[in-house]
C-alpha cells in the first residue's frame, strides 16, 4: 500500500443520516435542523482539509482509507475511564453514518475522485478528552 495523504481534521464528527423526500420532490437530510447543521459543519471541515492536502488531480484508482474518529467523552464516564483519556465509543453516532459524511467530504474537497474508488476501509471511533475530529490516511493499492 502506498500512502498518498495522512492528515487530521479538527471538529466534532457528525453523521450523515437518511434523506427525507419533501413536497415538490426535493431531498433533505432526515435529521433535525441542528443535526443537519452539525453534519454540514463536519463535512465542510473535512472538505477544507482535503482541499488543502490535495494534489492538482484527485486521487483515482483502487484506494484505501483509514479513519480514526475522536468524539468528545461525556462527563458522565467513570473517573477511571476519564483518567485514561481515550475509550472505544460503542454508542451513537453510528459508525457507518460517520463514514458517509467523511468520505463525501473527501470527495467534495477534491482529494479523491469518488468514494466508489475505495476498496478497503479501516475505521474506529473513540471517546476522547482532548482534541476531537479524525485522523485520516488515504492510500493506493500497488501490485
Amino acid at each position: 500500500m502506498n500512502t498518498l495523504a495522512a492528515f487530521e481534521v479538527l471538529g466534532v464528527p457528525a453523521p450523515q443520516g437518511s434523506k427525507t423526500v419533501m413536497p415538490g420532490g426535493f431531498l433533505v437530510e432526515g435529521s433535525s435542523k441542528t443535526g443537519r447543521a452539525k453534519h454540514k459543519a463536519w463535512r465542510g471541515a473535512v472538505a477544507d482539509v482535503a482541499r488543502d492536502v490535495a494534489d492538482d488531480e484527485p486521487y483515482d484508482g483502487a484506494l484505501s482509507v483509514s479513519i480514526s474518529f475522536r468524539l468528545p467523552m461525556p462527563a458522565s464516564r467513570p473517573a477511571k475511564i476519564r483518567t485514561v483519556g481515550i475509550w472505544p465509543k460503542s454508542t451513537k453516532p453510528d459508525i457507518d453514518k460517520l463514514i458517509r459524511s467523511t468520505l463525501d467530504g473527501l470527495t467534495d474537497g477534491g482529494l479523491i475522485v469518488d468514494d466508489a474508488r475505495i476498496f478497503a476501509l479501516d475505521v474506529e471511533k473513540y471517546e476522547v478528552i482532548g482534541w476531537t475530529g479524525a485522523e485520516i490516511v488515504v492510500g493506493q493499492w500497488t501490485p
